[in-house]
């Protein structure tokens, strides 16, 4: 028999979610954002859940080629653009769009030779200081792009550092608003958290990305659960032995964790190995039999240990979640130190994936 860890991908809360992210945006167009492998839960596997979208946008040519390949027709946006100018010819053969973020992209794009017209988004750096032209030269970016041939559309974007957080997206909206006040052009502007919280930011176009997951933005549970989002993966597996701890004695590798009277623990077939973090501490929950209990001292490669003290129907077979459709990523992750992002595009391609 394999060992038990899996990880679900629940097909049908993908679909919910852009439905609700939809009904949250109305009158602005969707990208879908599928980057990382959308996000750890297999971009092979789920874009067919998310084809009510506008578009997708990811990072890698390699991601929008399988798309086109596997039936998608739709606009594909590359949010990064291309990083050397033999790329364009892949980025004209499959139709995609571009992001153009630097004055090295459009150098690039002066020179290139494509077949059909090439729809570019012009980023710009309105405070994150990432990627992006400064405000103060969009103007000339703009009309370079707008006198090539071989450019159609022009959309104009940013991206929000804060748009999560007390800072909010003032100070950045504005400056982007300001660069853009002569320029008729779409505007893309939302992300996850500004789908959510910030709506005069929808402009014509969004880009969610966690939310379509079930996740929050801000790695707190608690700050979506009116949303009526729901989860698209659970990590799942089983109690594989039961340990009977004496006062006094220590479980795991550094003993970090010493029983202070006689307790009941389980040990689960997961470890950091499949994507679980190490770094989680003792108190981290897991989801036992129906019910929340907690992680005890370190986790190794392949196993982790969890409290089964007020558990006393829990056994050998028992199933655990580690996190899902009972224990919210977000929650786990708070716990550990991390983000539910990492937790969800950080599970091992050993463990196997079911599809529901």
């Amino acid at each position: 028999m394999p060992r038990p860890i899996h990880a679900t991908v629940h097909l049908s809360a993908l679909t919910h979610n852009l439905r609700q992210i939809r009904q949250q945006t109305r009158g602005a167009k969707i990208w879908s954002v599928v980057k990382a492998n959308a996000y750890g839960h297999g971009l092979g596997r789920v874009w067919p859940a998310l084809e009510e979208t506008d578009g997708f946008a990811l990072l890698d040519i390699d991601e929008a080629i399988l798309l086109r390949k596997q039936g998608w027709e739709g606009p594909i946006l590359l949010l990064e653009g291309f990083f050397q100018a033999q790329d364009l010819a892949l980025i004209d053969q499959y139709r995609l769009t571009t992001v153009i973020h630097c004055e090295h992209q459009l150098q690039m794009l002066q020179h290139a030779q494509l077949s059909q017209p090439l729809d570019i988004y012009l980023k710009v750096n309105s405070g994150m200081h990432r990627l992006g032209f400064m405000p103060e030269d969009l103007m000339a970016a703009y009309h370079s792009a707008r006198a090539l041939p071989h450019v159609g559309q022009i959309t104009l974007m940013t991206h929000f550092a804060n748009a999560d957080n007390h800072l909010g997206v003032e100070p950045q909206l504005a400056a982007f608003n300001a660069a853009c006040t002569d320029i008729s052009a779409p505007r893309c502007l939302a992300n996850s958290a500004a789908v959510l919280w910030h709506p005069h930011t929808h402009a014509d176009w969004v880009r969610p990305g966690i939310v379509l997951y079930g996740a929050s933005p801000t790695g707190r549970w608690q700050d979506i659960a009116d949303a009526n989002l729901r989860p698209a993966m659970s990590l799942n597996s089983e109690i594989i032995a039961i340990q009977n701890m004496a006062t006094g004695d220590a479980i795991g590798y550094g003993s970090r964790y010493q029983a202070n009277q006689p307790q009941r623990i389980g040990i689960v077939a997961c470890g950091y190995a499949d994507g679980y973090p190490r770094h989680a501490p003792s108190g981290t929950p897991v989801w036992v039999n129906g019910a929340r209990t907690s992680l005890l001292g370190a986790v190794s490669m392949d196993m982790l240990a969890v409290d089964l003290s007020e558990l006393p129907d829990a056994q050998i077979g028992t199933p655990v979640e580690l996190w899902g459709q009972n224990l919210p990523v977000d929650d786990v992750a708070q716990s550990a130190g991390t983000i539910g992002y990492e937790l969800l595009c950080a599970v091992a391609q050993r463990v196997p994936v079911i599809i529901r």
